[in-house]
């Protein structure tokens, strides 16, 4: 009897063990198949939070199947502990492994509210952001202008909310002024912005920061950056340009920043310049003059006057052979890529020509037609403003 009841124990537990691992097994299975969640959601971890209350809510949203073998799967992998505040993009179909994964590797936000400032040349605005998880594009909140419009109560509530990005927008053409006076009106960040930088030192691009963090350390990253892209491109520049070092470059980049906001004519614009210190011409270019008068300190806001064309500054090209001494704004990639590897044109001359871009040409008579084509453009378009406000618009 003893010996039956031995053999029945035995087959009890051959029989339990083996349901047991068909359970982990599943459970297993589980875990990192695919969801069932069928739209994307922003999943928000608050601080102080834990892996119970967060299955809790990717249950009630639909995204995991199973709350219990979620935290059981993270207690597993030992990721319980690495649980991160924060906003987290959650894709559709993700497994419980890979959401897992996503609240726990560390690292921004990836969805939710993002307060850009963008530093512009002619206005600095803040924008206020927030991702759609279903379009995983942004949805603008608000928008002002510090210190000129009303703060908006939605700013002031996202700058409380632990998980709110920050990034600073930082446009082509900018000057290193216009950046300093700007990151000294950021109320997230914190300490001296220190002495204006070199002009043209800093790297038109997006950057990301946290509350408190440092100016001069923002600043510092502007440079380096803007250090490895003007190493790059004169590193890729063509052999037989007319400068002589990578400054030369950055100042070249500038001008045909501030020439055009045409992405397409950048090449051409660089090589009108280029042609002409090739030939022993002044380059006779509006913004160098602008520079001269301004020093990069705000905008001129009114049209150039012939008594300025001719002033004598070291930036007035009208006056000046070859390049100006230092740059005249802070150039982008593309600019600095076009400086480097200009187009292959006989271009001298070129003058808007009425669609936001320009009309190039090579010889003075051809460009003397681009001219008075342009005057009657302006001649129309104010004629046309005249009229529209002795009519009210209508």
């Amino acid at each position: 009897m003893w010996r039956h009841i031995a053999s029945n124990a035995v087959t009890f537990l051959v029989v339990a063990l083996f349901m047991l691992g068909g359970v982990i097994l599943w459970g297993q299975n589980q875990y990192t198949a695919e969801g069932p969640l069928d739209q994307a959601i922003c999943l928000q971890v608050k601080p102080g939070s834990n892996m119970r209350r967060v299955s809790s809510d990717l249950a009630d949203q639909g995204a995991v199947s199973s709350a219990t073998i979620f935290r059981i799967g993270a207690d597993y992998e030992d990721k319980t502990q690495a649980l991160k505040a924060g906003s987290f993009l959650v894709q559709p179909g993700s497994s419980m492994s890979e959401i897992v994964d996503t609240i726990t590797r560390g690292g921004a936000s990836t969805c939710g509210t993002e307060v850009v400032y963008r530093i512009g040349v002619n206005r600095v605005s803040v924008q206020v952001r927030e991702l759609d998880p279903a379009t995983s594009r942004f949805v603008e909140r608000a928008e002002f202008q510090p210190g000129e419009d009303e703060t908006p109560a939605i700013y002031a509530e996202k700058k409380q909310q632990a998980d709110t990005r920050y990034r600073i927008a930082l446009a082509e053409g900018v000057t290193s002024w216009q950046v300093v006076e700007s990151l000294k009106a950021m109320d997230v960040l914190e300490g001296d912005a220190g002495d204006v930088p070199p002009e043209g030192a800093l790297a038109p691009d997006s950057y990301e920061v946290r509350p408190g963090d440092d100016r001069a350390a923002v600043i510092a990253r502007m440079r380096e950056a803007q250090e490895r892209l003007v190493a790059e491109a004169w590193e890729a520049r063509d052999p037989d340009l007319p400068i002589k070092s990578p400054e030369d470059l950055l100042t070249l980049a500038s001008i045909v920043e501030k020439e055009t906001g045409v992405a397409e004519e950048r090449g051409q614009v660089a090589s009108v310049f280029v042609n002409r210190l090739n030939q022993g011409m002044r380059l006779q270019t509006d913004p160098t003059v602008i520079y001269g008068i301004t020093k990069g300190q705000g905008v001129l806001g009114r049209g150039l006057r012939r008594s300025e064309l001719r002033a004598e500054t070291p930036w007035n090209t009208y006056v000046i052979a070859g390049l100006p001494p230092t740059p005249i704004a802070n150039p982008g990639r593309a600019s600095l890529m076009a400086a480097a590897q200009p187009d292959e044109t006989d271009y001298i001359f070129f003058v808007a020509d009425g669609t936001g871009g320009h009309a190039f040409a090579v010889t003075l008579a051809e460009h003397n037609e681009n001219v008075a084509r342009w005057r009657q453009i302006e001649a129309e378009r104010g004629a046309e403003a005249a009229g529209n406000a002795s009519t009210g618009g209508n």
